[in-house]
C-alpha cells in the first residue's frame, strides 16, 4: 500500500516551535530579582529562543550572526526578541538557571514515539541504554578558569596535549542514550579530564538505575562497576580488553546461530575483583588496526562481558552492535546541530546551549518521526529563514526513503566484519 502523501496541514514544525516557545514563557522573569529598575531587555526565555534559532539555522554561526538575524523585522516579530548587544548576551547567563529547562525537555521527550528496532530485541525485558562520553573543546583560558582544578591539582578540563606541548581544554558530556526514543535518559557535564570522580565509569556508577541494560565500550571496563550494575538490578554488555585476565572458565557449546553471528567463544568466568559471575563472549571480526600506546596493533576479535547468563549469545552480539548508535547521536549534536561551536564559555551558558540542542533534536523527531539528519535540519532552517516555503518542506519529507537499501548495505558490512 502506498504511503499517504503529506500536505501542508501535516507539517507540525511551526506548532512544535510555538509549543517550545510557550514552554519558555514561565522563564521570562528568571534572574530579574536584582533588576530593581525594570529595564532588563534580554530575559531568560529570550536567550533560549536565540540559542534555539542558532541551533536550527545553518546560516547562523555566531553571536554576531544572531544580532544580524534579530535585526530582520520578520525574525524579530516571530521570536519576540529585541536587538541586543554581545556584552549583554555574554553576561546575562550569570543570572539564568539552566536546570529550569529540564522539565521542558522531559515534556517534549514524552511525546516521542519508539524507533523501529530489530524484532529479536523484544526478548529483552530491560531498556537498552547506550553509555559513552564525548568531549566539547573550549577556549583554553576560559575553560581552564571555569573547570578549576581536580583533587590532584591538575586542570579538570584538560584532556590532551598538542604536538607543540600546549594543553587542550574542554568539557565531557556523559550520555546515557535510550535506544528506543533516541533521546538521553541522562546527560552529565564534567571537565574533560577522564580521571577521578569525572572518570566515565565513576560518573555512570553514581547514576545507576534499575531495569536497564547498559551497553558501552572498553572505557567502562571496570570490574567493580560490573558488580554495582548487577547490585542495582540492571544488566550490562561491555567490551573487555583483549588481554583481560579471567579464571575458572566454564565453556558453553556454540549453536549454529551463534557461529553464524561470529561467536568464537562463550564461557562463564570469574574476573579477579568481581563478586558476580561474568559471561565472556568472544566475537570474531575481520582483522583491523587499533591504536595503542606503542602505535597500532592488529585486532581480530572483540571480547564482551555481560551478566546475561541465560540470554542467547547471538542476541548479546546484536545488543553490542547497537552501541555505535550513541556515536551517531554525538555526531548529530556536534556536527549537525552546531554544538562544536560554543556561544558561551560560562557554565550556565554552556548548559543552556546543550539543553537547547537536545530540544531541537527532539523537535526534529516530532516533526518527521525520524532521527535528525543534516538535510532535514537544513530544510527546516531555511523554512525558518523564509528561504523555503511549506511546500518545499512537504516535498522533502515525501522523498523516497532508502532506509531499506542502507540497512542492507549496513548488514553486508557487519557480515564482512565477521558479525
Amino acid at each position: 500500500m502506498a504511503e499517504k502523501q503529506l500536505e501542508d496541514k501535516d507539517i507540525l514544525f511551526l506548532k512544535h516551535l510555538q509549543r517550545a516557545f510557550a514552554l519558555l514563557e514561565p522563564l521570562h522573569d528568571v534572574g530579574c530579582g536584582r533588576d530593581t529598575a525594570g529595564n532588563r531587555r534580554l530575559h531568560f526565555d529570550d536567550y533560549c529562543k536565540l540559542v534555539l534559532l542558532y541551533t536550527w539555522n545553518p546560516l547562523i554561526a555566531s553571536v554576531h550572526d544572531l544580532q544580524q538575524a534579530v535585526g530582520l523585522p520578520k525574525v524579530a516579530k516571530a521570536l519576540g526578541v529585541k536587538r541586543f548587544s554581545a556584552g549583554s548576551f555574554s553576561e546575562s547567563v550569570r543570572v539564568f538557571d539552566p536546570e529550569l529547562l529540564k522539565p521542558m525537555i522531559c515534556e517534549l521527550a514524552g511525546q516521542l514515539t519508539p524507533q523501529a528496532q530489530d524484532p529479536r530485541l523484544a526478548e529483552l525485558k530491560q531498556a537498552l541504554t547506550l553509555v559513552d562520553g564525548t568531549v566539547i573543546r573550549g577556549l583554553t583560558r576560559l575553560a581552564k578558569t571555569a573547570g578549576g582544578l581536580g583533587p590532584d591539582g591538575l586542570s579538570a578540563t584538560r584532556y590532551t596535549t598538542t604536538r607543540d606541548g600546549r594543553g587542550v581544554q574542554g568539557w565531557r558530556l556523559h550520555t546515557q542514550l535510550d535506544l528506543q526514543t533516541f533521546n538521553p535518559r541522562r546527560l552529565d557535564r564534567t571537565g574533560a579530564r577522564n580521571a577521578g570522580q569525572n572518570r566515565e565509569s565513576n560518573v555512570l556508577r553514581s547514576t545507576l538505575q534499575p531495569d536497564l541494560c547498559y551497553v558501552s565500550d572498553g572505557g567502562y571496563n571496570d570490574r567493580t562497576l560490573f558488580d554495582d550494575i548487577t547490585d542495582a538490578q540492571s544488566s550490562y554488555v561491555i567490551r573487555l580488553a583483549d588481554n583481560s585476565v579471567f579464571e575458572s572458565p566454564q565453556e558453553r557449546p556454540l549453536s549454529a546461530a551463534a557461529r553464524e553471528a561470529g561467536v568464537g567463544r562463550d564461557a562463564i568466568v570469574h574476573l579477579p575483583g568481581a563478586k558476580h559471575p561474568v559471561r565472556r563472549v568472544e566475537v570474531k571480526v575481520e582483522p583491523h588496526p587499533r591504536r595503542a600506546r606503542a602505535g597500532f596493533r592488529e585486532v581480530d576479535r572483540i571480547i564482551l562481558a555481560t551478566n546475561y547468563l541465560d540470554l542467547p549469545v547471538e542476541l548479546i552480539v546484536l545488543i553490542y552492535r547497537y552501541r555505535y548508535t550513541v556515536e551517531l547521536f554525538f555526531r548529530i549534536l556536534k556536527q549537525l546541530l552546531g554544538l562544536r561551536h560554543l556561544l558561551s564559555q560560562r557554565d550556565p551558558g554552556l548548559d543552556i546551549q546543550i539543553y537547547c540542542t537536545l530540544i531541537v533534536c527532539i523537535l526534529i523527531q516530532l516533526i518527521s518521526g525520524k532521527k535528525p539528519t543534516k538535510a532535514m535540519r537544513n530544510i527546516v532552517g531555511w523554512y525558518l529563514l523564509g528561504l523555503a516555503d511549506a511546500q518545499d518542506v512537504v516535498d522533502f519529507l515525501n522523498k523516497p526513503d532508502n532506509t531499506g537499501v542502507r540497512l542492507r548495505a549496513k548488514d553486508a558490512l557487519w557480515k564482512k566484519l565477521g558479525y
